[in-house]
């Protein structure tokens, strides 16, 4: 059986690791691991090798890419072996939010090996810098964390001569900060809806003014020697919104003392549903490897493989139940469980988006439009509306 996915050194040596112990577990399977160094190239190849008939019985899908697979129905379908006998992710293990583009009309073509919540991690030190003394996570727990409360934290940053807070220009940033402060972006039939909604215009014109004043930050766009990572560990921004990723970081700066994490701020202090970032996998439609296939996806994605995966300094958060003592393991940071509460309640690119190919890509660049001050709110939202009704066809 062949699986493919991309991934840095150390991950790929975790994946050999994982193959090495299914196969004693399992000596009448053969596994063998193809991987692809840049994820730039790794759909195009896989895409192309489905056409031809030489695609891997089991491989990673990006979250950008998973609906152009599931339309093209490349993918076996999987609900009847999830929910069998053999299976060891029933499809009410997994957190059902995480599931996106991965599950159409009832039926299951792929599942998250792991997720990564974007939480906001703050630096202890750029906060006290700037004169600040109360702490995020603290008043997250006293549900004070108010958006208020972080715009002022941003503008006492700003007004020190550091970064207030760095943002990936993709989905889970604008549609976080948008659900975060009451809007909504789609409808529950998948429209998109954000440009007539009040809340939504309202908190995408405060995003807007806040990039264009340079408080925050897109991280895509930062000069090379100077990019979000250095600033981020010698102290020169306040937060910087990642996944649990950021531990390898700050670990190799030797600086992780100085770093906690907190959920994303909204008007009333309480918690609200953010976007999580996840990859998927799936098994080959026209494997002739079934049983194995199956046998090693499940056991990839059980509570089991994923901690085996991700223990010991892992760079994610289980998407399933039963494997969540990894995130807490070390007790770093201070408030991992956020992570946790995060992704518990959190979300996937909205499906209407996700199976449209590019359509994500080409949403981030109207609102980086907006971040380098291109454009207002209602015009990027309105774009918005007209590109997702072009690209869907409706």
């Amino acid at each position: 059986m062949v699986w493919s996915t991309w991934g840095t050194p150390e991950e790929l040596t975790r994946f050999e690791e994982f193959n090495e112990d299914f196969m004693k577990r399992h000596p009448d399977i053969t596994v063998e691991l193809q991987p692809v160094a840049s994820y730039s190239d790794y759909h195009s190849k896989l895409l192309a090798q489905l056409t031809s008939g030489t695609a891997p019985d089991v491989f990673y899908i990006g979250d950008d890419m998973l609906g152009q697979f599931v339309d093209a129905d490349v993918l076996l379908p999987l609900r009847d072996l999830m929910e069998s006998d053999e299976s060891q992710t029933q499809p009410d293990d997994f957190f059902p939010g995480l599931f996106g583009v991965a599950e159409r009309d009832g039926e299951y073509y792929a599942a998250p090996n792991d997720s990564n919540p974007d939480v906001l991690w703050y630096d202890k030190r750029a906060l006290e810098a700037a004169g600040i003394t109360e702490d995020p996570a603290t008043l997250a727990e006293q549900g004070q964390w108010t958006t208020e409360k972080y715009l002022e934290m941003n503008d006492k940053l700003a007004e020190a001569g550091l970064i207030g807070s760095m943002f990936w220009n993709y989905w889970a940033t604008h549609y976080s900060w948008i659900s975060a402060q009451g809007g909504t972006a789609y409808d529950e039939d998948g429209a998109f809806v954000g440009n007539t909604d009040g809340a939504t215009v309202e908190a995408v014109e405060t995003l807007g003014e806040y990039f264009q004043d340079g408080t925050f930050v897109v991280a895509d766009t930062m000069p090379e020697g100077a990019g979000a990572d250095s600033e981020f560990v010698t102290h020169g921004a306040g937060f910087f919104v990642q996944g649990r990723y950021t531990i390898g970081t700050l670990e190799s700066a030797g600086v992780e003392g100085d770093y906690d994490i907190v959920r994303w701020p909204t008007p009333d202090g309480a918690e609200a549903p953010t976007g999580v970032a996840a990859s998927y996998l799936a098994i080959n439609g026209r494997t002739e490897a079934t049983d194995a296939a199956f046998t090693f996806w499940t056991e990839f994605l059980s509570a089991e493989g994923q901690t085996f995966r991700l223990q010991g300094g892992g760079n994610a958060v289980p998407s399933i139940t039963g494997a969540d003592d990894v995130v807490l393991e070390d007790g770093y940071p201070a408030h991992a469980q956020t992570f946790l509460d995060m992704r518990d309640i959190g979300f996937a690119n909205h499906p209407a988006e996700a199976r449209v190919p590019g359509l994500s890509s080409d949403i981030s660049a109207l609102f980086l439009e907006l971040y380098q001050g291109k454009s207002d709110a209602q015009a990027t939202l309105d774009a918005v509306a007209d590109l997702v009704a072009e690209k869907s066809g409706e």
